[in-house]
């Protein structure tokens, strides 16, 4: 199976500088991007290695990053404004 990757760093390439920032700075940040990436990381390890697991599972799991990515690059945007 093609699996699709999310790293935040290719995900936003032109916040890569504000990304380090944030994570080394704001400890809410760190937490939201140290969870986002174990989230991808077990995604894509469920869809490589297409183990059993029910959609709705995958789906809430896939969901939940997406909520982290957008609450992720309102502070990334904020951040770049100087708010």
């Amino acid at each position: 199976m093609q699996v699709e990757h999310h790293d935040l760093h290719q995900e936003f390439p032109e916040y890569l500088d504000v990304i380090h920032v944030l994570k080394t700075s704001s400890e809410q940040f760190g937490s939201m991007y140290d969870e986002y990436q174990h989230l991808t990381r077990e995604v894509e390890r469920l869809e490589e290695e297409d183990l059993p697991v029910d959609d709705f599972t995958i789906e809430t799991m896939k969901k939940h990053r997406v909520r982290l990515k957008d609450q992720m690059y309102r502070m990334l945007v904020a951040h770049k404004n100087g708010h």
